[in-house]
């Protein structure tokens, strides 16, 4: 599908502009979801099964994620691109902004507040850790836990659960 305009603004827009595709980005990026059922079911906003089977599409046709083959009886399992994990950057934008103007609960907010306390080498370091999962990069040494696992004991600590299932 060729954009409206060239602008890059628009032609970012038809591609990440509907509420649907960042809430799949999001749930790919932060919950680690890579396959359509764990996409479906782990919707805190309820994505219906056709409308989330569009938005891949379009994802995948855009060059955000890709769809691995998968064999008769096996689940197919999306990956992120490049241009997939540099939406993060936006995404985070799009929280902080959400952080500062719209309410919600503390429990769904402290991961945001923790990519804001920490800074843009937090979420460079996100960035790192998604292109070992999602495209078989070597790990960058680091000290200490890693960013995803950092979130993950935020929202573990801030709802009083071991380990944090509800991305």
């Amino acid at each position: 599908m060729e954009p409206r305009s060239g602008c890059p603004i628009n032609t970012a827009v038809e591609v990440l502009g509907d509420r649907w595709s960042l809430l799949v980005l999001r749930d790919v990026i932060f919950g680690d979801r890579r396959h359509f059922r764990a996409l479906l079911t782990g919707s805190i906003e309820g994505i219906a099964s056709n409308i989330l089977a569009d938005r891949l599409k379009r994802l995948i046709d855009a060059g955000i994620l890709t769809r691995g083959t998968a064999a008769r009886g096996q689940r197919a399992r999306f990956s992120l691109t490049e241009a997939g994990i540099r939406t993060l950057p936006v995404i985070h934008a799009l929280g902080n902004w959400g952080l500062d103007w719209r309410p919600g609960g503390d429990e769904l907010r402290i991961r945001q507040q923790l990519m804001r306390d920490e800074g843009p080498a937090f979420i460079e370091e996100l960035m790192d850790e998604l292109r070992v999962r999602h495209l078989g990069a070597p790990p960058k040494p680091h000290d200490g836990p890693g960013a995803f696992e950092r979130l993950d004991a935020a929202y573990a600590a801030a709802t009083g659960r071991e380990h944090a299932d509800q991305r």
